[in-house]
């Protein structure tokens, strides 16, 4: 959620584990620590790393996550939605049912009155209804020098509402499957930004 040196981030309320999400992020873990806790150790680490983009001279844009309802990923707010330069704003179809609680109008609200250029809102979410989702820039890492979305198909990355996306965009698509090992079985990646990134000069991808 970027633009010029202006980022936007969603300060946690009820960071925690999500049964839901764990189904295909085989990264998450039961925590032992109570609940309290780990939301307070959250947003300790989230206040933190704003100071730190600050101290470079970064603008960052805080918003409150709400107690109500419960949003274990709201800090993740990359999934729901996308900014573009062209002022295309984009919501999307989300595979889990309580992130879809995220996505809120205020949010947008609050884009718009700091001067971000928002021409154009193209909501996907009516892809839930068939059991198609993208998770935005989890699901798609996107080289914009080149004009081109890698996507990693899986549970949350479906090509139907990829090739939408990269048709309203003007981007062509490089689609691709890959897998991990977890106790003994292959699975999906279940986003594409856990295993690659594409920058400016430099481009990481995790093959082992």
């Amino acid at each position: 959620m970027q633009t010029s040196s202006t980022i936007l981030m969603v300060r946690p309320a009820n960071f925690g584990f999500n049964p839901e999400t764990a189904e295909n992020n085989f990264y998450q873990k039961q925590d032992s620590r109570s609940q309290d806790e780990i939301r307070q150790l959250a947003r300790a680490e989230f206040d933190g790393f704003v100071a730190l983009l600050r101290d470079q001279g970064v603008r960052v844009v805080v918003i409150e996550d709400t107690d109500f309802p419960v949003k274990t990923d709201s800090v993740f707010p990359n999934n729901w939605f996308s900014t573009h330069p062209d002022g295309k704003l984009i919501l999307y179809p989300m595979f889990s049912a309580n992130r879809r609680l995220e996505r809120r109008k205020d949010i947008i609200e609050r884009l718009m009155h700091l001067g971000f250029k928002v021409n154009e809102i193209i909501d996907l979410s009516f892809f839930e209804d068939s059991g198609q989702y993208m998770e935005g820039t989890g699901s798609m890492v996107m080289d914009h020098q080149a004009m081109v979305i890698y996507a990693c198909y899986s549970q949350r990355t479906h090509p139907v509402p990829l090739d939408y996306v990269a048709k309203i965009l003007g981007y062509s698509v490089i689609g691709f499957e890959a897998s991990q090992e977890f106790d003994g079985v292959s699975s999906h990646i279940y986003l594409t930004n856990v295993m690659l990134h594409v920058g400016t000069e430099l481009a990481v991808v995790c093959l082992d």
